[in-house]
């Protein structure tokens, strides 16, 4: 079962629909109005799972064909994992060596505590099909395929779904303490395009993620790698997000990349990323001009 964002063709309001495994499309909103009101107030019940399988079987308003679809996140917040591949240490120690950052990230690969920042508020988010951005004063600029986790107001991982973490190469090399302006900006995240509810535990640390990079109709560049890989568990991570910090309305919690294209790779305005995450639909955007 997912849940997906979408613009309503006849009201121009955005509406939470869902997809059953047979392929049906319902319209939650309609469906359970307090409930879907948002996703945030969906992330907000103390069951969600619950709640979108109780909308489901209640069917109602069909979702018509081909709507626009919205990026799958409004009122949460939007979080990320750093360091959490092996490929991403290294990288990110090389591109920090001459400034004297290197350091940092073998030490925060191999803590107990994890490298966790503010990635974006929920209404920033790019949504599929949409442009993501390149920092104007960034010369080094990539995306990073992640794996990103949906969780409750109680902490639960209820869903999974595909997101873009956009970085600054250039910036966070020369100093570790710029990390949020190489990461946090306009245009610097999307996600989507739907949200896989219930995931199995298991399953989240087993999904292939890949990456494809086209410009001008041709790859110049892909890749994949497996949650296999990560140094934490989805668990541990959200645990840690949440040991501090209230969500009354859920986040969502990127879980850090293990694709890092080669050193002499930029992005550049008109490219086409895609990324797909096991088991959830792709996302795709374009870097604006």
């Amino acid at each position: 079962m997912e849940l997906f964002r979408y613009l309503d063709p006849a009201t121009n309001a955005a509406q939470i629909g869902i997809q059953t495994d047979s392929g049906e499309r319902f319209n939650a909103s309609a469906a359970a109005p307090e409930a879907f009101a948002s996703i945030g107030a969906w992330l907000a019940q103390d069951d969600p799972i619950e709640a979108a399988v109780l909308a489901a079987k209640q069917g109602g308003v069909a979702v018509p064909d081909h709507v626009m679809l919205l990026a799958p996140v409004d009122e949460s917040e939007v979080w990320a994992s750093g360091v959490t591949y092996e490929r991403s240490r290294s990288a990110r120690r090389e591109e920090s060596q001459s400034t004297g950052g290197g350091d940092f990230y073998d030490r925060v690969y191999d803590a107990d505590r994890p490298e966790l920042f503010f990635k974006s508020a929920g209404w920033r988010v790019v949504a599929p099909g949409g442009d993501v951005r390149i920092r104007r004063d960034s010369v080094w600029n990539v995306p990073e395929p992640e794996m990103v986790l949906v969780v409750s107001r109680n902490g639960a991982i209820v869903g999974v779904t595909a997101g873009n973490d956009m970085s600054s190469r250039s910036i966070e090399g020369e100093n570790p303490l710029y990390l949020p302006q190489a990461k946090t900006y306009d245009g610097a995240c999307a996600i989507g395009a739907t949200i896989v509810i219930a995931p199995d535990a298991a399953s989240l640390r087993n999904r292939t993620i890949q990456l494809s990079i086209e410009r001008g109709g041709e790859t110049v560049y892909s890749s994949e790698t497996s949650t296999t890989k990560m140094k934490r568990t989805p668990e541990e991570l959200v645990g840690y997000l949440l040991h501090e910090t209230a969500f009354p309305t859920g986040a969502f919690l990127f879980t850090g990349t293990g694709i890092v294209p080669p050193d002499d790779f930029t992005l550049a305005p008109g490219d086409v990323v895609s990324i797909t995450v096991a088991g959830v639909t792709p996302l795709t955007n374009s870097v604006a001009a």
